[in-house]
């Protein structure tokens, strides 16, 4: 199949608003009621999203050599093996019951990049943020901060009715997915399938800059091992850190691998910047795997690396390399609310967030 060439990146390839400190501000308004409240509950703090994680993992990040001079941009420029982190999540800031389905996040943070950084990146890390889902489930930063103002009210409120109202949702998408027509909103609410995340496949939702293009990033599960996993049920009932546990039996067994690939933007109007709700169609723009993440098998929640990852370090999509800048509204504002989150349970927890050396 033929495509059309991949557009430029250009400074003015987005689209600022005039609201976007306004809208930052309600966004960390937000942030500050799940931080505070949770870490109340908790006597910690922990993340504002995506607070409970299942799963960290340690392997190389291996770039592929002799790709061809448009995918060859920025951190794929030259073939190399890197160590990199993986940690797998839950969306909400509140840490809950697995009983209550939501969507599955990945972090992932790329070891010893070299390269220009974006502004306030410290360190010689690339990291890469994910959900598994093609796209956002709002289609811009004001949008978005509306939904995490009453995302945030619900923080705190009575579990069982969190877990009772996902039974739901996951029935009302069930059906509506019989007929196509699932809902990346009720996922988001608690109607996601519950299954493992090994087996699923992860996107950035977002644009970024690709050196001299502009792409968006997925990560697919390749070999056996992982693909006989896709839309395997766990079991919860009983078993308020199923996903943990099934994850940690898997990872046990297994030598695990992702293709992590590039989407290069061809379509102005069909792949827009700023609308981060418009899936960018694989027919139109085609996914092309530019480097491997290998995970031997191994403890996924050892003790050690948990307390390394998971309570030392800090994921943002703002940390890496210029040539892999952020674009779009959500994007923008993600800066300074992963910042502002970071700080927090920084000071919080009295342990600075820190990127780890090579």
């Amino acid at each position: 199949m033929t495509f059309s060439p991949p557009l430029p990146y250009s400074l003015d390839i987005e689209n600022l608003q005039d609201d976007e400190d306004e809208t930052l501000a309600s966004i960390n308004a937000s942030f500050d009621k799940i931080l505070q409240t949770t870490h109340e509950d908790y006597g910690r703090a922990v993340r504002a999203v995506h607070a409970k994680a299942h799963a960290i993992l340690e392997g190389s990040f291996q770039v592929a050599g002799a790709l061809p001079r448009e995918l060859a941009q920025g951190l794929f420029a030259s073939p190399g093996d890197y160590r990199a982190y993986l940690r797998i999540s839950t969306n909400p800031g509140d840490i809950l019951d697995d009983a209550v389905a939501l969507p599955r996040g990945v972090a992932l943070k790329v070891i010893g990049v070299e390269g220009e950084r974006l502004p306030g990146a410290e360190g010689r890390t690339q990291d890469f943020v994910m959900v598994n889902g093609p796209v956002f489930t709002a289609p811009d930063a004001r949008k978005f901060a509306r939904s995490l103002k009453m995302l945030a009210a619900t923080t705190d409120r009575a579990e069982s009715v969190k877990v009772a109202a996902s039974k739901v949702l996951r029935a009302v998408n069930a059906a509506l997915g019989t007929i196509g027509l699932e809902s990346t909103v009720l996922a988001g609410l608690g109607g996601a399938p519950q299954v493992d995340p090994l087996g699923e496949t992860y996107f950035s939702v977002t644009p970024f800059r690709y050196g001299e293009y502009v792409a968006k990033f997925r990560l697919r599960p390749v070999g056996l091992a992982l693909t006989e996993l896709a839309g395997k049920k766990v079991m919860t009932k009983g078993h308020p850190n199923a996903i943990r546990e099934t994850v940690r039996e898997d990872m046990a067994g297994i030598d695990a691998e992702w293709a992590f690939e590039v989407q290069l933007r061809r379509d102005a109007n069909r792949q827009p910047i700023e609308d981060a709700s418009v899936e960018w169609k694989e027919d139109e723009a085609p996914f092309v795997e530019v480097a491997r993440l290998r995970v031997p098998r191994q403890d996924s929640w050892d003790a050690d690396r948990v307390r390394a990852v998971d309570e030392n370090m800090r994921f943002s999509v703002w940390t890496g390399l210029a040539s892999h800048r952020p674009l779009g509204g959500i994007n923008r504002v993600r800066r300074g609310a992963y910042q502002h989150s970071a700080d927090f349970r920084a000071a919080a927890n009295g342990c600075p967030m820190h990127e780890p050396a090579n």
